[in-house]
């Protein structure tokens, strides 16, 4: 029997015809398998309760129709992981990069202490990435076609069907929706030949290529406990709840929103080089020995080079160039504006 793994691995993407205009067939309607991130299911009579004391964002209150970003802290306020939340029939899920998922249960559960509360790996469900202008059309065949319709950025329906779960409503990127869909792997083994019919299979670094061009940031191995959430903007694209209780790091997350001005942001850059990582630091041609920033997230462009979310010193984008490994950065527009006060 064919396993969710052996498929992916057997795909052939048309690479070459995407790259000559691959926002053309993003735009169009795509599919992707997404790899590289893993979720973390959380249950019990105190899931929601102790997840709202750990995390920075309102858990308490998730609704089962949303979807919220979140990050765990140190006691510093430095970003251990970052989190795609929602709920269904009362379990909370947390999709994270995969590599963090180990420590991050093992933490969660070390503080968790008498709580009831107990966290394991969601393995029973494949992620599936669809956007673009045919998705919704396309999905009308699994999910109601007025809820879909309804369906808001940052929102979640989920199917009747448990088999075919929960469909996640994304921040747009290029100007294009993106979906994720949630399933067991027995049926998106099934539904995937029908999706791909109508919509252009992509690979999966397309997902958190349009992720960049979305300015959501994921926190990677290479970038743990080096950024507090307003670094890498994520209190402007719902992931830091300011009214809401204590957490670890609560006070300098706190600290940083309202003593002062941010002086270090997140943006979004272009390089021709294909060799780029996160974590890997950013120079300023105004100040060539010391560094100004860090990569946070970087990805192919089918076009040439690559994408990258990068936190750097503001003060120095206004003259100078930038440079990572010796390779030139240019800046792209982000798809938000900062606060005028910033």
């Amino acid at each position: 029997m064919t396993t969710w793994t052996q498929f992916q691995q057997s795909l052939q993407i048309d690479s070459v015809a995407l790259s000559l205009d691959w926002q053309a067939v993003v735009a169009a309607g795509y599919l992707c398998a997404i790899s590289g991130q893993a979720i973390l299911r959380a249950e019990g009579d105190d899931a929601a309760t102790f997840l709202h004391s750990q995390l920075t964002n309102d858990i308490l209150h998730l609704g089962s129709n949303e979807v919220r970003l979140a990050s765990y802290c140190t006691a510093k306020g430095r970003m251990l992981a970052s989190f795609t939340m929602w709920k269904t029939a009362g379990q909370i899920f947390m999709q994270m990069s995969e590599e963090l998922l180990p420590a991050t249960q093992k933490r969660l559960q070390m503080y968790a202490l008498r709580a009831k509360y107990k966290a394991s790996p969601a393995t029973d469900r494949v992620a599936l990435g669809l956007g673009g202008e045919k998705a919704l059309q396309v999905l009308a065949t699994w999910f109601d076609a007025e809820q879909l319709a309804t369906l808001a950025q940052n929102g979640k329906i989920d199917h009747p069907d448990a088999q075919f779960g929960s469909l996640l409503r994304l921040s747009d990127s290029l100007g294009n929706s993106r979906y994720q869909w949630l399933l067991a792997e027995d049926a998106a083994l099934t539904v995937w030949p029908q999706l791909a019919a109508s919509l252009n299979a992509v690979a999966a670094p397309i997902w958190d290529l349009l992720a960049i061009h979305a300015g959501i940031a994921r926190i990677e191995s290479a970038t743990v406990e080096k950024f507090v959430p307003q670094m890498i903007n994520f209190e402007l694209v719902g992931g830091v709840n300011f009214k809401k209780g204590c957490y670890p790091g609560q006070e300098i997350v706190a600290r940083s929103q309202y003593l002062g001005k941010l002086k270090r942001r997140m943006y979004l850059l272009h390089s021709e080089a294909d060799n780029l990582a996160p974590g890997m630091e950013v120079f300023s041609s105004l100040d060539p020995e010391q560094p100004c920033g860090m990569l946070v997230n970087v990805a192919r462009n089918p076009a040439g080079g690559m994408d990258c979310l990068a936190e750097l010193k503001s003060a120095l984008l206004e003259a100078g160039s930038l440079q990572v490994a010796e390779h030139a950065l240019q800046l792209l527009a982000l798809p938000y504006a900062f606060p005028t006060e910033q």
